[in-house]
C-alpha cells in the first residue's frame, strides 16, 4: 500500500502524479476566484472610457477609480486580511462568504448613476477577491499531488485567462449599446459569483490545514505562526523572492489588464470595439500557451521550470520595448499583445502561484500569498493612478518604465528561483526548515 502524505488530500499518495476527478473539481471551484478576480479588472477596464464619459470624470478621477479596486488597492486589503484569516481560521471559512461581498459589489457597480456607486462598488469588489484568491490557491496546493501542483495551480491561471475572455466577447457583442453593454457584463459576473458560491458550499476544508492546525494546538504553538515569522530566514528570503517577481511583473499585468481598451480608445488607435477585440485576444493567447505549454511542464525538472521562466521574461520585455521605437498603431499594438501574453503565461503569474504554495508552510501559506498579492496590488493601484496621465504625453514612457519593470522581475525569478519541483509540500518545509 503506498505511503500516504501527512495531511494529504484523499487521493494523494507521495510520488504519485493521478489527478482525480475531485481534485480537478476542487480546482475549478477554487479556481473561480481567478476567474471573477479578472474579470472583474477587465470589465472595469472595459467601460472605463465609457464611465469616464457619462459620469464627466477627469484622467485623474479615472486613475484613481483604477487604483481603489480588484486591480489595486482595494484588492490589496481584502488580500491582507483574507490570507491571514484563511491560516488562523481555516480555508473554508473565507471562500463560503467572500462571493457574497463580490455580489453586492458587481451589483453596485452595475446599477451606478453616480461616481459615489461606482467607486463604492469598484472598491468592494476589490476587498472581496482579494480575500478570496491567497485563500482558494491555498487549497489547491495543499489538496495537489506533488508531480501535479503546477498543472492543477496552471489551471487556476487557465480560469484567470477565461474570466477576460467570456467579459471582452461580452463587452464586444454589446458594444453597440454603449455604457448599458458593460452594465450587463457586470451582471453576467454577478451570476457566475452567486453560481459559484453555492457550489463552494461542498468543498470541504483543506485536509493539510486541518492537520497542522491540529498538531499546532496539540503542541501549544498556534501563536507562534504570526505574521512576524514571515521576516525570518528562510520565510523572508521566499517572501522577498515571490514579493519581487511578482510586484514587478504585476505592474505590467495590471497595466495591459485594466488599460488595453482605454489607450487603443483614448489614444486615437481605434474605437471601444477594437480595443476589446485586442485586448480579448491576448487572454486567448494567454490560455493556448498556459494549456499548452506551461500545464506540461511546469512539474518538470528545475532547468525546465528556469528555461520556461526565461523565455517568458525575454518575450514580454520586447514586448514593451517595442513602444520605445515604433507609434502606437494597430500592428505594433498586436506584436506587443503576442509576445506578452504568450511570455506572461510561462514567466508570470502561473508560477508565482506555485512557488507561493511550495515555499511556505500550511499554517503561513494565506497570509505570505495574502501578503505579497496585497502588496503587488498597492504598488498597481499607485502606477495605475499615473499611468492615464503619464500616457497623454505618450505611450513610450509607459512602454519604457514596464519594460524596465519586466526586467527586474525576469532576473530576479531566473537567477535565484528555488529548486522545490515534484516534492511533497512536507519534505519542501522540513528541507527549508534547516536551510
Amino acid at each position: 500500500m503506498a505511503q500516504r502524505t501527512v495531511g494529504a488530500a484523499p487521493g494523494e499518495a507521495v510520488g504519485r502524479e493521478e489527478v482525480s476527478s475531485q481534485q480537478w473539481r476542487w480546482s475549478v471551484l477554487a479556481g473561480m476566484a481567478s476567474y471573477l478576480d479578472a474579470g472583474s479588472i477587465v470589465a472595469l477596464g472595459a467601460g472605463l472610457a465609457l464611465f469616464q464619459t457619462y459620469l464627466e470624470l477627469s484622467s485623474t478621477v479615472v486613475g484613481a477609480l483604477a487604483a481603489i479596486g480588484p486591480n489595486a488597492v482595494g484588492c490589496a486589503i481584502g488580500a491582507f486580511i483574507g490570507g491571514r484569516l484563511g491560516d488562523r481560521l481555516g480555508r473554508k471559512r473565507i471562500y463560503k462568504y467572500d462571493l457574497l461581498v463580490y455580489a453586492a459589489g458587481v451589483l453596485c457597480v452595475a446599477l451606478s448613476f453616480d461616481s459615489l456607486m461606482l467607486f463604492l462598488g469598484v472598491f468592494v469588489i476589490g476587498v472581496a477577491v482579494g480575500a478570496d484568491v491567497p485563500t482558494s490557491l491555498a487549497l489547491v496546493g495543499e489538496f495537489s499531488p506533488p508531480k501535479s501542483r503546477g498543472r492543477l495551480l496552471g489551471f487556476t491561471q487557465v480560469a484567470w485567462s477565461l474570466g477576460p475572455v467570456v467579459v471582452l466577447v461580452l463587452a464586444l457583442v454589446l458594444a453597440p449599446l454603449g455604457l448599458l453593454g458593460i452594465r450587463i457584463v457586470f451582471l453576467h459576473l454577478l451570476v457566475v459569483a452567486l453560481i459559484t458560491w453555492a457550489l463552494r458550499q461542498g468543498l470541504t476544508e483543506s485536509p493539510r490545514w486541518q492537520a497542522a492546525s491540529a498538531a499546532a494546538v496539540a503542541a501549544g504553538t498556534v501563536a507562534c505562526h504570526g505574521v512576524r515569522d514571515l521576516f525570518r530566514g528562510a520565510h523572508l528570503r521566499a517572501l522577498a523572492w515571490t514579493g519581487t517577481i511578482y510586484v514587478f511583473w504585476g505592474l505590467a499585468a495590471g497595466t495591459a489588464g485594466i488599460f488595453t481598451p482605454y489607450f487603443v480608445r483614448t489614444l486615437g488607435a481605434g474605437g471601444q470595439a477594437a480595443g476589446v477585440a485586442l485586448s480579448c485576444a491576448g487572454f486567448v493567447i494567454s490560455i493556448a500557451v498556459t494549456v499548452l505549454v506551461f500545464m506540461r511542464h511546469a512539474d518538470g525538472a528545475h532547468g525546465t521550470r528556469r528555461l520556461l521562466w526565461g523565455v517568458g521574461s525575454v518575450l514580454q520585455i520586447v514586448a514593451y520595448a517595442l513602444f520605445l521605437v515604433l507609434p502606437f498603431t494597430i500592428p505594433v499594438i498586436i506584436v506587443n499583445i503576442v509576445l506578452f501574453s504568450a511570455g506572461g503565461a510561462l514567466a508570470g503569474e502561473a508560477f508565482y502561484k506555485v512557488f507561493s504554495q511550495e515555499l511556505f508552510p500550511t499554517m503561513l501559506r494565506g497570509t505570505a500569498q495574502g501578503f505579497t498579492f496585497g502588496v503587488a496590488r498597492m504598488f498597481l493601484g499607485v502606477w495605475s493612478f499615473f499611468v492615464p496621465t503619464l500616457a497623454q504625453v505618450g505611450l513610450g514612457v509607459v512602454g519604457g518604465l514596464l519594460s524596465l519593470f519586466l526586467l527586474v522581475s525576469g532576473v530576479v525569478g531566473f537567477f535565484f528561483m528555488p529548486n522545490t519541483s515534484g516534492k511533497p509540500l512536507e519534505l519542501i518545509e522540513a528541507e527549508r526548515a534547516t536551510a
